[in-house]
């Protein structure tokens, strides 16, 4: 079973980022042949400082590999290393409907936040579509948010297949991420760099608790019950706590005499725990940036060795060869 999916270097990686793509995404490569790229194509929509873009993407990287990517399971790549997503992206557009681009959710959404009603961006749908088929990928996993992307996909191959042959495009089939964790920022709000409320995994110890610190929460007095639906510590405590420790921050609560700078306090040392693993191997990747830059590159050979065979036949189907 070939799998394929992919993160966009869109900045410094948080937890609402690692629980809600990052960790379900290393998962994958227990279950299948898994493909994962580097999407800094799509970045170049809402970004344009270069030198940024490059940081980011190796940062991508060595996150992967910090957080568990297994090279030797798992094929890791840029995805401007394929240019051959491009060629695709233009066949693919050929049988596009502009109707099809004009519904999209996510252009209409990244359009009313401000971002230029540019080629790109209302493109986007067709290169997504190249990333997936270009790998003969059977499973993509996608959130709900990703979901119309992927029937998308599914459109524009059925339309290729149908006039150029059922055996062109291999159709993939979506798989929904319904208990993809929805990790609150410091706010209560959906944890967000656009919000400026997020945990970063890695970081100085100092800075990090400094973060855990500006948690929000009510003006309950320290021997007062705090209230337990709707805590925003709570809410995170539990992504890193044991069962017996979540059930103790909840009786605490409810018992009063404790205050929430005590229950931060709790909160940060479990979260300081989860991630040292990361932190420490993080280290280790930063001071050996030519294994990461190899690992992207035998990457990319790979990628680029499938992608090949697949334009190949689509070459052959449309008539460019």
């Amino acid at each position: 079973m070939r799998i394929l999916t992919g993160l966009q270097p869109s900045g410094k990686l948080h937890i609402g980022n690692y629980f809600g793509a990052m960790l379900p995404a290393v998962q994958l490569q227990d279950q299948g042949e898994a493909f994962y790229f580097l999407a800094d194509y799509h970045a170049m929509t809402s970004m344009e400082n270069a030198e940024i873009l490059r940081q980011n993407t190796q940062d991508l990287a060595i996150d992967f590999l910090a957080c568990g990517l297994d090279p030797e399971k798992a094929t890791i790549f840029r995805q401007s290393d394929i240019p051959e997503v491009c060629e695709l992206a233009w066949i693919l557009s050929t049988v596009c409907p502009m109707g099809l681009l004009e519904r999209a959710h996510s252009y209409k959404d990244k359009i009313a936040k401000g971002l230029d009603a540019n080629h790109a961006l209302f493109a986007y749908p067709t290169l997504m579509a190249a990333d997936i088929l270009l790998y003969d990928s059977e499973i993509v996993p996608v959130g709900k948010d990703q979901k119309q992307h992927l029937e998308m996909t599914r459109d524009l191959a059925g339309k290729i297949n149908d006039r150029f042959g059922e055996e062109t495009l291999v159709i993939p089939e979506a798989q929904i991420k319904e208990n993809t964790a929805v990790v609150p920022g410091l706010d209560g709000q959906k944890m967000s760099k656009s919000y400026n409320n997020t945990l970063p995994l890695c970081g100085g110890k100092k800075a990090l608790r400094k973060q855990v610190m500006k948690i929000t929460t009510d003006s309950t007095a320290v021997e007062d019950p705090k209230p337990t639906e709707g805590s925003n510590v709570i809410a995170l405590y539990q992504l890193f706590a044991s069962e017996v420790e979540m059930q103790q921050m909840i009786a605490d609560h409810k018992a009063g005499g404790f205050g929430y700078g005590d229950f931060k306090q709790r909160l940060f040392d479990s979260y300081w725990e989860y991630f040292e693993p990361v932190r420490a191997r993080r280290e280790e990747l930063e001071n050996n940036l030519d294994y990461v830059n190899q690992v992207i590159s035998s990457g990319a050979d790979k990628a680029r060795a499938e992608a090949t065979k697949v334009l190949d036949r689509v070459r052959q189907a449309v008539g460019l060869r």
